[in-house]
């Protein structure tokens, strides 16, 4: 019966947006949870690739939670703290109550389709953020309202703006609204656009009032247990609260005004129909103004709630369906492959049953079960038995897939994260010639460059430790165990030290070496001991220097002579990275040997005259190359690099150390406490600014000072700290520490 009135309702009816709600909250409470294979699968312009993106413990993953149960896909609300999420399934996910690795759900709302992503906000796990808004079209960003831009929100909001994602932001434990609003202003250098207006703060938060249609919504808790579904949408009238009245129209007036600064549209439509009377700007209309503003860039919504406390999440379903790009808005359209499958693969996970799981972000064709693929970074065919809809880490098999979609395959055993798969090798041939003849410039080598999607760019790790097995005969197990975590983790890099055959594993921070020495343990059974973690150093040099060297080698008949002639400078320009470039007279150098003068100094590189840490902020110049016939390339490698090496040594050297940007929230009464044992380890303190009854310490520290920070913190602090870490730079050690560091590394201390 419910559900003929739902269907019968007239929508001119004055009360009908608030009956639809209504109702559609009664059609969800009769019914069963909706099973993945029910998802709606509509025309691309209903797509929404979504993900969710802050700071630590800003409320990301539990407001993932009630989009799946307000969408119908859960039973019941599930909780970080009690480990019972969806997305967060890991085993330390659960004891820990963090996000570690980013899971992708996929769920209808109002016929839409949404593939969203979970992310983590723990700086050790940035890869999982910056690979996810690699392949997505638009991301949430949640702040905790009470605090507003966090240290790790600028990171993930940076990366945002490098894959050009178009943002909505949601203040989540709705609390000081002018606060948050002036710290997206200034601290993210972004343009809010305020979409609602609070009603209440803090443990008064009841709703929202919504300035495009100027309505109230209201959730009415009737018990502790209600879990927000229904709500009540009521029209804004003048019998409403005198301040929740004045602080809408004020706040709606200011939105139109904002938008017709940034939306020129919007601006002719105002100064031809309504100049005279703003409040009757149709919502539609402010609606398609936001949206395009939203796709442009120029201004980020903002919406209101308290996930915890089930309020505003059915708002911001509507707006990320509203004001977020559909696939085919986002100028990402492969059209070289035309109408032909191209995807990119962004992440890959291992199950003991079904061995390596693919996720695939589809950009052209359709994807399909039990067929082959042409992986053109591995130039490899590849047959993919079976296609999945992600849901964490619950699947539901599927025969196709169209375009838009974010997808998970079986059976693709060499592809790796920033991979691109296409049809066939014919598929990618065609779709090149098609990028050659619009450039109308040929390439003799790398014939499919073109045609590669761009991967993703993977951070220098910071800390390295040794890792060995508990007994030789676990060595081949352990090896194992570490292809495939690296497979998973492109930020976990494993070697092989050459003078101690000893495994080292680098990565991203002492949470991210826990884990994966967590997961070696539980998921494959060994038992390893981890040596003491240390700080990935760079080296930089302080001299210009020019050097020359000669290769002259006879091996069986055929004899190599090289000379080569270059100089070397430190380059604080180059952004951190290290630069080849050649002098006007190597321009009759063919590709090829450019190319193996290039890998010999890049060779180098890698290698420091004083520790052997990596180079950074260098400048080569290849001056002159002379090789007699015969000589082969990789003799015109070795002379390059043993040239460097000499030019490297004369150049003098000089260690880099990682330095990190600290934010300690403390009470004050423990803020001298922090300062002083901050001034134990090399710390600069930069402000100190309040935050309700708390001082935030910003600060920068050298990364080799915060060994065991967080149980100090905990220490001195008697559990009332938070903090936050964020690589900041690399910046030069002073003598004596880098005296010091020198004769601890030769074993003198």
């Amino acid at each position: 019966v419910l559900r003929v009135i739902f269907v019968r309702l007239k929508p001119t009816s004055k009360y009908s947006y608030f009956y639809s709600s209504f109702f559609y909250s009664i059609h969800m409470l009769i019914d069963e949870v909706k099973s993945l294979r029910t998802v709606v699968n509509p025309d691309i312009s209903k797509i929404r690739n979504i993900g969710i993106m802050a700071h630590i413990d800003a409320g990301k993953t539990t407001t993932t939670e009630r989009m799946l149960y307000y969408s119908g896909y859960i039973r019941a609300l599930g909780d970080v703290d009690d480990g019972d999420t969806v997305t967060d399934f890991m085993a330390q996910e659960r004891e820990r109550g963090i996000t570690i690795q980013s899971a992708a759900v996929t769920f209808d709302w109002k016929s839409h389709r949404i593939n969203l992503i979970d992310t983590p906000g723990h700086v050790d796990f940035t890869l999982e953020v910056e690979r996810a808004l690699r392949v997505l079209d638009g991301a949430v960003a949640v702040f905790d309202a009470s605090a507003g831009v966090e240290a790790q929100t600028l990171t993930v909001w940076r990366q945002a703006e490098k894959h050009h994602v178009p943002c909505i932001c949601f203040l989540n434990k709705m609390d000081n609204l002018g606060f948050s609003i002036q710290s997206i202003r200034d601290k993210l250098k972004a343009n809010p656009v305020l979409l609602q207006t609070p009603i209440g703060s803090g443990k008064n938060f009841t709703g929202v009032v919504d300035l495009i249609t100027n309505q109230k919504l209201i959730w009415k808790q009737k018990s502790v247990g209600d879990d927000g579904r229904a709500y009540e949408v009521k029209p804004l009238n003048e019998l409403d609260d005198a301040a929740v009245l004045q602080e809408a129209k004020g706040a709606r007036s200011a939105l139109i005004e904002q938008v017709a600064d940034l939306d020129d549209e919007f601006a002719e439509l105002l100064l031809n129909d309504f100049i005279e009377n703003l409040d009757a700007v149709p919502s539609i209309k402010l609606q398609a103004a936001v949206r395009r503003v939203t796709l442009a860039r120029k201004g980020v919504p903002v919406l209101l709630g308290s996930s915890l406390k089930n309020k505003g999440v059915q708002p911001l379903l509507d707006a990320i369906t509203a004001y977020l790009p559909a696939p085919n808005e986002r100028n990402m359209t492969i059209q070289w492959y035309k109408d032909d499958l191209c995807a990119l693969a962004f992440k890959v996970l291992h199950d003991k049953q079904r061995g390596p799981l693919v996720f695939l972000r589809i950009y052209s064709g359709t994807l399909k079960a039990q067929t082959a693929v042409h992986n053109i970074n591995r130039n490899s065919i590849e047959r993919m038995s079976r296609l999945l809809v992600p849901f964490a880490d619950q699947h539901v098999e599927i025969p196709s897939m169209p375009a838009g979609n974010i997808a998970l395959t079986v059976g693709l055993k060499q592809t790796v994260t920033g991979d691109t798969i296409v049809l066939s090798k014919a598929s990618a041939a065609a779709a090149a010639r098609r990028a050659q003849n619009k450039a109308d410039t040929g390439k003799k080598r790398g014939e499919h460059a073109s045609v590669i999607l761009s991967g993703v760019e993977v951070p220098d790790p910071v800390f390295f430790c040794t890792i060995e097995p508990p007994t030789m005969a676990k060595q081949a197990d352990l090896e194992n165990a570490l292809n495939c975590l690296q497979r998973e983790d492109p930020s976990l890099k494993v070697r092989v030290d050459p003078d101690s055959g000893q495994t080292v594993l680098c990565g991203m921070g002492e949470l991210h070496i826990e884990i994966i020495h967590d997961r070696i343990r539980r998921e494959y059974g060994i038992e390893t001991h981890l040596g003491p973690l240390q700080v990935a150093y760079r080296e930089t040099i302080v001299q210009h220097v020019s050097t020359t060297d000669t290769l002259d080698r006879t091996i069986g008949e055929k004899r190599h002579v090289v000379t080569v002639e270059l100089s070397v400078r430190p380059a604080a320009d180059a952004g951190g990275s290290c630069q080849v470039e050649f002098e006007e007279q190597t321009v009759e150098l063919s590709p090829e040997m450019k190319e193996a003068v290039e890998n010999g100094v890049h060779s180098s590189y890698l290698q420091g005259p004083l520790l052997g840490y990596p180079l950074q902020d260098v400048s080569t110049l290849i001056q002159s190359v002379h090789v007699e016939s015969g000589t082969s390339l990789a003799m015109v490698s070795a002379c390059v690099s043993r040239c460097m090496l000499k030019a490297l040594k004369l150049a003098g050297g000089q260690v880099l150390e990682p330095v990190m940007s600290l934010e300690v929230t403390v009470g004050e009464d423990y803020l001298g406490s922090v300062l002083g044992d901050l001034a134990q380890r090399r710390g600069t303190v930069r402000d100190i600014q309040s935050r309700h009854d708390n001082k935030v310490l910003l600060a920068t520290v050298p990364l080799a000072e915060m060994m065991g920070y967080s149980t100090i913190l905990r220490t001195l602090t008697s559990g009332n700290a938070t903090f936050s870490l964020e690589l900041d730079s690399y910046e030069a050690m002073n003598l004596q520490d880098q005296n010091t560091l020198l004769k601890r590394m030769s074993g003198l201390l």
